[in-house]
C-alpha cells in the first residue's frame, strides 16, 4: 500500500456497518459491491477479480453511472471500514488489499483483537483527496455534482466537518430545498422540518427537551433554536435560473451552492486520520493526560480537530509549518508539527506532538500534497477563464481563504488548548525555554520564497531553562 493515499478516522455515514464488497471470488465472473456516497449499492459483475486493478474497476463504475471524463480525477476508489480508510491508487488491486486488511489494521490502528477479527472493508466510490476545489466548481454534470454533494452532506451531518451554527443552518436549508422543493409558507413546512430534523442538521443541533413536558407539548411546541434558524434559512433560499442559455437544472444549482459553501470550510476534501495529543497540565503535580483528535490533511494544509468538542484546535497552511515523523522501537509513532507562535508576548516556534500509528501515512501525505501544489502552481492562474468558478449569486472564490469574522468560530485555531513544546536557538545549541523558543527543529518544510513560516531570532530577554 502506498502511504500517501491512506487515511483513518471516525467512521462516516457509510461506514457504520460491517459489510463486504465481494460476494464470490476466483477467476470466474464475480459480483463486486461498490458503495456510493449516498450509501446506495452498485453491484458489478467482473471477470478475474483477484487480478482486477482499481483503474479498471473505476472505469467500470463510471461506465455504469454514465459519468463524464471529469469523474476520472474527481473520484477514487476507497477501501473503508470503521477502523481504517485507504484511498486506492490506479495500480492497486482491491481484492488483494482486502485480503491484506488484517495486516494493515495491525500496522496502522490500535484496535483490540476482537475488533480486528470483526472488521471488514467495503469498496467505496468517493471524492479524490487530490482533486482541487477550483476544478470542482467548474463541474456541470448533475450526477457528479450530486455525488459530491451527498458526500459533503454526510460529513457535515456526522460533524466530521465541524461547522458553526450559522453555517449548519445555511447548509441544512439547501438540503431542505433539494429534498422538499421550494419553501412553501405554512405550518406544514415547520412540521416536516421537525420530523426530519436530523436529515438537515448535525445531531448536536437537533437536541430537544426530553421528559413529560416535552411529550405533553407534542407537535404544537415552539421550534428550538436550531430548528427555527433552519426554517428561517430555508425561507431565504433563492430560486436561481442557470447562467447559460440552456437553463441549468435547479438541483445542479443547489448542489453547486452547497459545495461552494462547504469550500469555506478549510478542511473540506481532507483525508482524516486518528491520533492523540497531550492535554495541557492542570497543575504542577497533575498531568493532563491525552485528548483524542482527528488530523485532517488536504492540498491546502493540516487541521487538528477535537473529536469531542467538534472544533479546530490548530489549522496550518503548508507555508506555516515544518514537520516530521518518528517511529522509535518500543515507542509510539509520532507526527511532529512545528509552527510560529508566541509565549508571554515573545515570538517562539511551537512544537506539537501527535501520537498516532498513522504518523507515517500523515507525513507522506503532507509531502505528496506539497509536491502536487508545487507542480501545478505556475498553471493555476490560467484556470480563471476556463469555466464558472463560483456558485450562483456569489463572488468568485479568492485565491486565499479569507479570515473569518466570527469570534470563537469552530474552524479557528485554539492554540491555548494545546500542550506544545517551545524551543529557542541561542546560537550554540537548541534549548527548551520557559516557555519560549525560536528555530526550526526539522528540515522538512515547504520551500518557497513567499511562505509565511519564519525562524524567529532569539533576544537577550528570553529566559532559558
Amino acid at each position: 500500500m502506498d502511504a500517501t493515499e491512506g487515511s483513518a478516522g471516525p467512521p462516516g455515514p457509510a461506514e457504520l456497518s460491517h459489510r463486504s464488497s465481494v460476494s464470490s471470488v476466483g477467476a470466474r465472473a464475480a459480483d463486486v459491491l461498490v458503495y456510493l456516497a449516498d450509501d446506495t449499492v452498485l453491484p458489478l459483475a467482473v471477470d478475474n477479480l483477484p487480478a482486477l486493478s482499481a483503474h479498471e474497476l473505476h472505469r467500470t463504475v463510471r461506465e455504469v453511472l454514465q459519468l463524464p471524463d471529469i469523474a476520472v480525477d474527481a473520484f477514487a476508489l476507497w477501501l473503508v471500514s470503521p477502523l481504517l480508510e485507504v484511498q486506492l491508487k490506479p495500480k492497486h488491486q482491491p481484492y488483494k488489499l482486502g485480503r491484506q486488511w488484517p495486516e494493515l489494521l495491525l500496522r496502522f490502528t490500535d484496535a483490540p483483537d476482537e475488533d480486528l477479527a470483526m472488521d471488514e472493508p467495503s469498496l467505496q466510490f468517493r471524492r479524490n483527496v487530490f482533486f482541487p476545489k477550483r476544478r470542482e466548481l467548474q463541474i456541470r454534470d448533475e450526477e457528479v455534482l450530486r455525488l459530491l454533494y451527498e458526500e459533503a452532506k454526510g460529513n457535515v451531518l456526522t460533524a466530521r466537518y465541524p461547522c458553526d451554527v450559522e453555517d449548519c443552518e445555511a447548509l441544512g436549508a439547501l438540503v431542505c430545498r433539494v429534498q422538499l422543493g421550494p419553501y412553501q409558507p405554512g405550518q406544514s413546512a415547520a412540521c416536516t422540518l421537525r420530523e426530519k430534523l436530523d436529515s438537515f442538521l448535525p445531531a448536536h443541533l437537533c437536541k430537544r427537551g426530553q421528559g413529560l413536558f416535552a411529550a405533553l407539548r407534542g407537535r404544537g411546541t415552539k421550534a428550538g433554536p436550531g430548528e427555527q434558524g433552519l426554517l428561517n434559512a430555508y425561507r431565504e433560499v433563492k430560486e436561481v435560473v442557470g447562467s447559460d442559455g440552456e437553463g441549468e437544472n435547479p438541483l445542479s444549482i443547489h448542489y453547486r451552492a452547497y459545495l461552494f459553501k462547504c469550500h469555506e470550510l478549510p478542511f473540506y476534501g481532507c483525508a482524516f486520520f486518528h491520533g492523540e495529543i497531550d492535554k495541557p497540565a492542570q497543575s504542577f503535580l497533575h498531568r493532563g493526560g491525552r485528548k483524542p483528535v482527528t488530523v485532517a490533511i488536504s492540498l491546502e494544509g493540516v487541521h487538528v480537530i477535537d473529536c469531542r468538542e467538534k472544533h479546530v484546535l490548530l489549522g496550518l497552511r503548508f507555508q506555516e509549518l515544518s514537520w516530521d515523523h518518528t517511529s522509535p522501537e518500543e515507542e509510539e509513532p509520532v507526527l511532529w508539527l512545528e509552527f510560529d507562535g508566541e509565549s508571554e508576548g515573545m515570538p517562539v516556534n511551537k512544537l506539537l506532538k501527535i501520537y498516532s500509528k498513522q504518523a507515517e501515512l500523515m507525513s507522506s501525505l503532507i509531502e505528496y500534497c506539497i509536491e502536487l501544489n508545487q507542480a501545478v502552481e505556475p498553471a493555476a492562474p490560467q484556470d480563471s477563464g476556463s469555466g464558472p468558478t463560483s456558485a450562483p449569486g456569489a463572488s468568485p472564490p479568492p485565491t486565499q481563504r479569507p479570515k473569518l469574522l466570527r469570534q470563537g468560530s469552530v474552524v479557528c485555531s485554539r492554540i491555548q488548548h494545546l500542550s506544545t513544546i517551545d524551543y529557542v536557538d541561542d546560537g550554540k545549541e537548541i534549548k527548551r525555554v520557559k516557555p519560549k523558543r525560536t528555530t526550526s527543529f526539522f528540515s522538512r518544510q515547504l520551500s518557497t520564497s513567499q511562505g509565511s513560516y519564519n525562524m524567529v531570532q532569539p533576544t537577550d530577554s528570553l529566559e532559558q531553562g
